[in-house]
Order: structure tokens, then sequence, then C-alpha cells
């Protein structure tokens, strides 16, 4: 086994970055991913010390070798129950958050399905999307360009659906004051625990720019439509300029 202290090629940590991030968008066992890629690494690093490339070590073009891997590694169900729920609670904040600054909870049936389809297709494109990006050898300013659309996608759909809300009725479900206490400590809850264990607080910043511009923007004489040209503005403005932020302190 060859010491940790041989740096990679640039190269050679991107694939196995991409390689991580395939296998997961894949369901794979995190624990599983950590023994390929670390025993990946040892032999990249033996690799490059005999001047061999990437190729020469998996028999075939990384996109391939990750596919094939894929395909021979089960699919950890036990995690995946675990992550769905955390993400279609995560996508349900957004709207809880919301509308509790206009008081008690209410939704229509209607809503509720949108939610559920809405989550549905963000956890698809979202999955595919880094599979996609793992398979290709892309800039970071690639990676950004098509992950930002994707993450803006349900905040898209969640506008569109309180819009065909507002043109189509459906049975109302009203969980009164006592249920609408109770959904804001839960969802306060989950919001802190899920910022903590993921050790960033990207779900309370993106929620603070979907919820608060709308709810500041009530108290202007602005007409209905212009506060929600100009609360849409503060929204995606804030969390590209959040996520851009972001990406340059993670290069420095």
């Amino acid at each position: 086994m060859m010491p940790k202290n041989v740096p990679l090629s640039k190269k050679s940590k991107q694939f196995l970055e991409n390689l991580r991030v395939y296998l997961f968008s894949t369901g794979k066992k995190e624990k599983e991913i950590d023994e390929i890629v670390e025993e990946l690494e040892d032999h990249l690093m033996q690799a490059e010390k005999d001047g061999k490339s990437i190729e020469h070590i998996i028999g075939q073009s990384p996109r391939a070798y990750m596919e094939q891997l894929a395909s021979e590694m089960p699919i950890d169900l036990k995690a995946w129950m675990k992550y769905i729920p955390m993400i279609l609670f995560g996508a349900f904040s957004f709207t809880v958050v919301r509308d509790l600054f206009e008081g008690t909870l209410a939704y229509s049936l209607l809503e509720i399905i949108g939610f559920l389809i809405i989550a549905i297709l963000f956890l698809t494109s979202i999955s595919l999307t880094f599979r996609y990006i793992a398979g290709k050898n892309l800039s970071t300013g690639k990676q950004f360009a098509i992950l930002y659309p994707v993450a803006l996608l349900p905040m898209a759909l969640f506008i569109g659906l309180i819009f065909l809300n507002q043109h189509v009725t459906t049975p109302v479900i009203s969980f009164g004051m006592i249920g609408t206490i109770i959904i804001a400590i839960v969802t306060l809850i989950f919001i802190i625990g899920i910022s903590i264990w993921s050790k960033t607080w990207i779900l309370p910043i993106v929620l603070t720019f979907v919820s608060l511009p709308d709810y500041l923007l009530g108290f202007t004489s602005l007409t209905e439509s212009a506060r929600l040209i100009t609360g849409t503005c503060i929204t995606f403005g804030g969390i590209f300029i959040y996520l851009w932020i972001s990406s340059k302190l993670a290069k420095a």
C-alpha cells in the first residue's frame, strides 16, 4: 500500500470525487463506497508513480467503469428509506415556513398532491444530474451551471402551483392553531437538525430567501404583481449569490 502523503494528480482526485458522487446517487452503501474509493486511491497512487494513466488501472473509460461498478453493487434501500422522507420533509418545509407568516396552516388537496409530485420530480432530477456530472470531466463552473437550474426547479414549480391553486378549487384541510403550532415546532427542529447533520446551513438560508421577501414586501405599497416580480428577483438573486460565494469559498 502506498503512503497517503503522496499527492494524487488533479485528474485522479476529480475521478475519485466523481466516482463517489455517482455511486451515492445510484443508492449504494456509504461504507462500501468509502472502501472502494480508498482502495482505488492506493492503486492510482501507484499507477501515477509508475507513469500510468487512470484508464490503465480501470481498464476502460471512467464513465463505463462507474456504470459497471454501480451495476455490481447492491442498492442501500435502508439508507434511502431514511433519506427520502428527509428530502420530502425538506421540500414541504419551504411551503410551511412561508405560510406560517400568514397565520394558521390550511392546504388544498391540489397543493398536497402538487407538493408530492414536485418532491418526486426534484428527487429524480437531482439524482440524474449528479450521475451526469459524475460521468463527465466538467469544470466547477460548468457543474455549477448545470446544478443551479436543477436546484431552482422546485421553487419554479412551487410558484406555478401557487398560481394553479388560485384558479382551481379543491377541498381544503385546515390544521387550526394547535396543529399549526405543532407543525411549526416540528419544522424548526427538522431544519436545525438537518443543518447540523449535514454541516451546512444552506437549507435555512434558502428558506429565508424563499419566505422572507414576500412577507416583508407585503408591508409595502407595491401592487401584487410588482411584489411577486420583486420577491422572485430577490429570492433567485439571493440564492445565486449565496451559492456563488459558497463555491468560491470551497475552492479557496
